[in-house]
C-alpha cells in the first residue's frame, strides 16, 4: 500500500480490488422493457432478447447508446441501478467508515473488531509479564500494522491510549484474562510467567478468543484500519464519487474515492462521470 505524507503526518492509502461488476446488460434490459424498443438496440443480443436470450452475450456488451441518452439527456438514473459493482477495500481507517457508511444505498460488510483483535489483546496480556509492559506492548503492536497513520512518534500516543484503556480493564476487572484469551490457552499464561516475548508467541500460536464482547471496541480510534466489501449500483455510486471525489471530501474518503474509481470499468464511468462521457 502506498505511504503518503499529508498535514507532516505519515498515512497509508487504501488499496481497492474490483470483485464483480454484474455488466450494462441487465439495465438496458430494463430500459427496453420500459420502452418496449428492444428492437433499437445496437446490441443484436438485446434485439434478441425477448426471443432467444444469450444473458453471457448480453451481460458483456460495453455500450448502450439507451442508457448513455437517459443518463446525460434524460437524467432518467434509476435505469442504471440495475448496474452494480463490488469492491474489495483494504486498510481504509473506521474515520472513513464513518463517512463511506453515509452513503445509504450500498451493501457494506466490514471487518469485525471484536472478532479480529485478538493479537492486541495477547500483546497486552503478554505486556504483564514485562518489566517495562509499555515498551513490550508499544513495540510488539507496531509490528502488526494496525493504523492508517504510520507516523511513529504519532502512533506512540495512539498506543500508549490503548495500553492505558487495557490497563484500566484489568485493574477493575477480576476476569480480565478469562475475558481476553481463549479458555485452551489460558495456561500459557503460568507456563511462560516472566516472559512476556514466550507468552505472546504462545498466545497467538494457540486458539485465539474470536469474540472478545462489547468490552474492548472503545479502545479504537479513527485510525484503526479496516477492511471491507462494498458493493454500489451505479447511480448510488455516481452520487459517491460526486461527493467523495472532491476537494471538498475529506482527504482519506477522497483517496478511497481516486482508489475505488481507478478499478471502475470505464463503460460504467462512461455512464456517470462526464470527463468519460465521450471516450
Amino acid at each position: 500500500m502506498k505511504k503518503i505524507e499529508k498535514y507532516h503526518i505519515a498515512y497509508e492509502k487504501p488499496k481497492v480490488t474490483l470483485l464483480q461488476d454484474s455488466g450494462l446488460g441487465v439495465a438496458e434490459i430494463a430500459a427496453r422493457t420500459c420502452y418496449d424498443s428492444f428492437e433499437n438496440s445496437e446490441n443484436v443480443c438485446v434485439q434478441e432478447a425477448m426471443t432467444s436470450m444469450d444473458k453471457d452475450a448480453i451481460n458483456n456488451i460495453e455500450d448502450s447508446d439507451l442508457l448513455s441518452n437517459l443518463a446525460w439527456v434524460h437524467h432518467h438514473h434509476s435505469i442504471i441501478e440495475h448496474a452494480t459493482l463490488s469492491f474489495l477495500v483494504q486498510g481504509t481507517s473506521r474515520g472513513v467508515l464513518q463517512e463511506h457508511a453515509r452513503h445509504r444505498l450500498q451493501a457494506i460488510s466490514v471487518r469485525s473488531t471484536r472478532y479480529t483483535m485478538s493479537s492486541v489483546i495477547n500483546a497486552f496480556t503478554a505486556s504483564l509479564e514485562d518489566d517495562d509492559g509499555f515498551s513490550f506492548f508499544l513495540n510488539t503492536v507496531l509490528t502488526l500494522n494496525l493504523f492508517v497513520i504510520t507516523d511513529t512518534a504519532y502512533l506512540e500516543i495512539e498506543i500508549r491510549a490503548i495500553y492505558d484503556k487495557f490497563m484500566f480493564q484489568y485493574k477493575r476487572n477480576p476476569e480480565f484474562l478469562k475475558d481476553a484469551v481463549a479458555k485452551s490457552s489460558l495456561p500459557f499464561v503460568e507456563t511462560f510467567k516472566g516472559d512476556a516475548e514466550a507468552l505472546f508467541t504462545a498466545l497467538e500460536n494457540g486458539k485465539k478468543k474470536r469474540n472478545v464482547g462489547d468490552g474492548f471496541k472503545h479502545i479504537v480510534s479513527d485510525n484503526w484500519k479496516v477492511d471491507m466489501v462494498v458493493t454500489f449500483n451505479i447511480r448510488s455510486l455516481k452520487n459517491y464519487f460526486d461527493l467523495r471525489d472532491s476537494g471538498a471530501a475529506w482527504f482519506q474518503i477522497q483517496w478511497l474515492a481516486e482508489e475505488m474509481k481507478k478499478v471502475t470499468p470505464i463503460k460504467y464511468l462512461k455512464l456517470i462521470d462526464k470527463k468519460y462521457k465521450s471516450t
